[in-house]
C-alpha cells in the first residue's frame, strides 16, 4: 500500500523544505477572532496558469461570510493595512518587496434615504457611472510598492473599486461581468482585484474541531485518494466541507515573474502576509502634548494552519503580533507536535511527537539545516514562509492534482503534481491531507497511510469559467461568490 511513497520520499522532501504549505486559518487566535477584516483566512503564492510569466499572490480575509447577512454585508477595513512581504534572496527575512493595499470607503447619495448598502436604482452593472448609482458605499483603493526599503511607488493607473457583496440577481444581475470590471492594471505589468469571492479552502473544519471526530475513517483507500471530485463516503451525497456555500474577502494581485526575482535570478521565492492596526501613541514634550501614528501587526500567514495547530493557545496573539523572520522563539513548538499527539491519542497511532526536526525544516527554511530541536533555539534567522519555485511549470485548471506531489491513480502508482503542493499552494489543493501526512511524519517515514478528511474537493460553487471540481480557470482564481438571496450551504449527508 505503501510502496508507492518510497519513490518519492527525497522528492517529497526536497520540495517541502523549499516550499512549504499547510491548510487554512480561520479564526486562529483569541483576539484576531474578534476583528474579522483583519483575519487572514488563507494566503497564496503560485505561477499563473492563464500567463506562466507571471506570479499570483491571493490574501483572503473576513472568514465565513454568510452571504446574506445584510444590509451591509462584508467591506475591507479603512484602517487595516494589508500587506504581502517577499523575500527573494533566500535569507528568510522578507523585506525585499512589500505590496501594501490599504481601502477607503464613501457613502453615496441617496444614502441619507435608503437604510441599505446595494440598491437597484437602476441595477448595479459598473463599480463607477452609469449603473453603478445603486452602489450607496463603495470603497476604493490603492497599491504601493516599497521596493528593498526605497520610496513607497504607487502601483495603480487610475481609481480603483473594490468589487461589492454579491447581494442578488435584482440588485446585481450580472455579477460575473461586475466582476471582470473590478480587474485593473497595474504600473508593474501586472493587475489586481479587490472583492468577493467563494470560499475556495474546503475541509470537515467541524469534524476537525471536535477533537479530530472526522465524517470518515480518516484513511483513505487509494481509489478515494485519488479521486479529486469525490466526497469520500457517501456517493450522490452531501458534503461535510463546513465552508460549502460561504464567502470570503479577497485581494489578489498577478505580477510578473520578472518583477519578483532577485539580482542574482534566483526564482525560490518565500512571502507572507499581513495585517496591521495604527496605534496611537500620546507623546508630552515641554508640556505640550502630540501623538505619533504607527501600524501595529494583528495578523500574519505564511503557512497556514500554523497558528492554529501548532502554537499554544496563549501564545497565539503573540504570534499573529510577531514578524516570521522571528520565529526562533517558537522553535518548541514545531519540536514538540500536539497535534501529531492528538492523532495518537485519538486514533491509537505511533505518529512521532518529539524532536521533529523535519517540521522544523519543511516549515521555517529554505533547505534543511543544523538540528535545533535539542537546544530550542539557533542563532540562524528561521521564518513561517509560504516557498514557490517560479521555475516550476504551471499545472492548467483542469489537470491539477489536488494532492500535489502526493498524488497518484486509483491503483497508487504515483502521478505527481509539481506545480502544487508543496510548491507554493493554488486554491485548491488540498492542504488539509498533505499537511495530515506531514504531521503524521513522512517525510522520514514514507510508510503513513493516506490520511484525510474525505472532502476532495470545492463542493457547490457557482458560476462560470470553472472545472468541475470548482478550480477557477482565470484570475482571480477563485469562483463566483455565492449570492445573498439564493446562497445555500451543503450540509453533512443532505443530497446536493
Amino acid at each position: 500500500m505503501f510502496d508507492r511513497l518510497r519513490p518519492l520520499c527525497a522528492l517529497v522532501l526536497a520540495l517541502l523544505t523549499a516550499t512549504p504549505v499547510l491548510a487554512a486559518s480561520h479564526r486562529e487566535a483569541p483576539l484576531i477572532t474578534n476583528d474579522p477584516a483583519a483575519d487572514i483566512t488563507d494566503f497564496y503564492f503560485f505561477r499563473s496558469w492563464q500567463h506562466p510569466d507571471n506570479a499570483v499572490l491571493v490574501m483572503n480575509v473576513i472568514p465565513s461570510q454568510e452571504p446574506g447577512s445584510g444590509p451591509n454585508y462584508f467591506n475591507f477595513a479603512d484602517d487595516v493595512l494589508y500587506e504581502i512581504h517577499i523575500d527573494n534572496n533566500k535569507n528568510n527575512i522578507a523585506s525585499n518587496i512589500v505590496y501594501q493595499i490599504r481601502f477607503k470607503t464613501e457613502i453615496r447619495q441617496p444614502g441619507n434615504v435608503f437604510p441599505l448598502s446595494y440598491v437597484a436604482l437602476p441595477p448595479i452593472t459598473a463599480l463607477t457611472g452609469g449603473g453603478s448609482e445603486g452602489l450607496l458605499l463603495r470603497q476604493s483603493y490603492t497599491v504601493t510598492e516599497v521596493r528593498y526599503g526605497q520610496r513607497p511607488r504607487d502601483l495603480g493607473t487610475g481609481v480603483m473599486y473594490a468589487v461589492p457583496s454579491n447581494v442578488g440577481s435584482r440588485t446585481m444581475p450580472n455579477y460575473e461581468d461586475l466582476a471582470e470590471k473590478g480587474i485593473y492594471p497595474l504600473k508593474n505589468g501586472g493587475r489586481v482585484f479587490a472583492g468577493q469571492r467563494d470560499e475556495t479552502f474546503y475541509i470537515d473544519l467541524g469534524g476537525t474541531f471536535d477533537t479530530l471526530n472526522l465524517h470518515i475513517s480518516p484513511i483513505l483507500s487509494n481509489a478515494d485518494d485519488a479521486n479529486d471530485a469525490t466526497i469520500v463516503g457517501a456517493v450522490g451525497l452531501g458534503t461535510a466541507d463546513t465552508f460549502s456555500g460561504f464567502n470570503v474577502n479577497t485581494i489578489a494581485l498577478e505580477v510578473p515573474i520578472s518583477e519578483l526575482v532577485g539580482p542574482n535570478g534566483n526564482k525560490i521565492l518565500g512571502a507572507y502576509a499581513s495585517t496591521s492596526r495604527p496605534k496611537v501613541t500620546v507623546i508630552k514634550k515641554n508640556g505640550d502634548r502630540g501623538s505619533s501614528t504607527r501600524f501595529v501587526q494583528v495578523a500574519r500567514m505564511g503557512n497556514p494552519l500554523v497558528n492554529e495547530l501548532i502554537i499554544a493557545t496563549n501564545m497565539k496573539d503573540k504570534w499573529n503580533a510577531t514578524d516570521a523572520e522571528d520565529e526562533n522563539e517558537f522553535i518548541p513548538f514545531y519540536c514538540n507536535s500536539a497535534l501529531a499527539t492528538a492523532l495518537n491519542a485519538v486514533f491509537g497511532t505511533g505518529f512521532p511527537t518529539t524532536n521533529r526536526e523535519d517540521l522544523v525544516n519543511a516549515l521555517l527554511r529554505y533547505a534543511p539545516g543544523s538540528a535545533v530541536c535539542g537546544s530550542g533555539k539557533t542563532n540562524e534567522a528561521l521564518a513561517d514562509l509560504l516557498r514557490v519555485d517560479l521555475d516550476i511549470t504551471p499545472t492548467p485548471a483542469g489537470g491539477q492534482r489536488r494532492l500535489g506531489l502526493l498524488a497518484h491513480d486509483a491503483s497508487g502508482n504515483a502521478m505527481p503534481d509539481k506545480a502544487g503542493w508543496p510548491n507554493g499552494r493554488r486554491p485548491n489543493d488540498d492542504v488539509t491531507d498533505v499537511a495530515l501526512r506531514i504531521v503524521a511524519g513522512i517525510l522520514t517515514n514514507p510508510a503513513v497511510p493516506n490520511l484525510g478528511d474525505g472532502v476532495n474537493f470545492n463542493v457547490g460553487s457557482v458560476g462560470s469559467n470553472k472545472t468541475a471540481n470548482g478550480i477557477a480557470m482565470e484570475f482571480p482564481f477563485l469562483p463566483t461568490p455565492h449570492d445573498g438571496r439564493d446562497r445555500r450551504h451543503i450540509d453533512p449527508k443532505e443530497a446536493f
